[in-house]
């Protein structure tokens, strides 16, 4: 990682003390080492620096393509650890890039949902995350983030909004004994967004608010 990574994520820290009541609950799940999926929700910008630094190791995470058509913000969050993804399409190149994020024993953010939620509400999950975790094995911690949707315009710096980052212990998904179908991966991601749901309140779970409502 270049030397801004770790200046940023001084700069993001403080910046959260200062302007945020920011906590993190569940870091004891977080394993030291070895690859890791984390999947969580999304409801802001701020998601991907907030994440960034709550968790004491070293993370990669996908970004949509369009932030790379900037050359310079590409090569700044590239050096952050962003790679590009197309958004709502099957990005195999991008599929693979994670993959190996993965085989080389690191750590990498997705958000199911693909883009933010202006609700506050879980969205209808992607696929993505799914696929990866299915054909990595990698283990996958859930996460559940509270409180940035209140981070919007300049008045919030004045209430110093609560921030939480709740973490779940991690999970793997079950075997895909054969081929697996559509009706398999679609199984798989509820499983994933489920565990992001147990994290987050009743009212935000959206449509995945079934299971521990």
């Amino acid at each position: 990682m270049p030397w801004y990574y770790y200046v940023v994520g001084l700069i993001v820290r403080t910046w959260l003390r200062l302007f945020t009541g920011w906590q993190v609950r569940g870091r004891e799940n977080i394993p030291s080492q070895g690859p890791l999926l984390v999947v969580a929700n999304h409801v802001n910008l701020v998601d991907v620096p907030l994440l960034g630094v709550s968790f004491g190791r070293k993370v990669i995470f996908m970004a949509k393509k369009e932030l790379f058509h900037f050359r310079l913000v590409g090569h700044f969050i590239g050096g952050l650890g962003a790679f590009p993804v197309h958004r709502g399409q099957l990005d195999r190149k991008a599929l693979r890039q994670a993959e190996q994020v993965l085989a080389d024993g690191q750590a990498l953010i997705m958000f199911p949902e693909g883009t933010r939620s202006r609700s506050g509400q879980l969205r209808h999950a992607f696929p993505g995350s799914a696929l990866i975790a299915l054909h990595s094995g990698a283990p996958i911690l859930p996460v559940g983030i509270i409180g940035t949707a209140r981070i919007k315009g300049v008045a919030w710096l004045l209430r110093r909004p609560q921030i939480t980052v709740n973490i779940g212990p991690p999970f793997r998904l079950p075997p895909v004994n054969g081929k697996m179908t559509k009706a398999d991966l679609t199984e798989c991601i509820h499983c994933i967004m489920e565990r992001i749901a147990e994290l987050l309140p009743v009212e935000y779970r959206g449509r995945y608010a079934g299971k521990g409502s």
